[in-house]
């Protein structure tokens, strides 16, 4: 049931991210073709959306979290008991690998466009200045 588990959120962090990718992909292009005015801007972009699937993947799926269901939890009798995959509980990770998958992409989006917004005013003014 566990490695169910995992392909599962594997395979649901995998369309969410490739989702994500193909929403932010042109404005990311454009974005680049704007800043790098150059073919080194295309190589930038498979690069941009190479780390967003890794991120988005990696933040989805979460092996640490899973662990539980492999681990035994000990019980105040001292059994040692793995925590049981209930129809619940496969509801809670699938939920969980979402919304992970997508928190980690915003962050990582964030952090590209604010360094992108920070070389477009360095454009900008170099472009003023000629």
């Amino acid at each position: 049931m566990f490695f169910s588990l995992l392909l599962a959120t594997f395979a649901v962090a995998l369309v969410v991210s490739l989702c994500v990718v193909k929403a932010f992909s042109r404005p990311v292009r454009g974005i680049l073709n704007r800043i790098i005015d150059d073919s080194i801007s295309m190589a930038w972009h498979r690069y941009i959306t190479f780390a967003a699937l890794v991120v988005g993947i990696s933040g989805g799926v979460r092996i640490y979290s899973l662990e539980r269901y492999i681990q035994p939890e000990r019980l105040p009798e001292g059994e040692a008991v793995p925590l049981e995959l209930t129809a619940e509980r496969w509801t809670l990770e699938i939920y969980r690998t979402v919304i992970e998958c997508l928190q980690s992409m915003a962050w990582m989006y964030l952090v590209v466009f604010l360094f992108a917004l920070i070389a477009y005013v360095i454009v900008r003014i170099a472009e003023r200045r000629k």
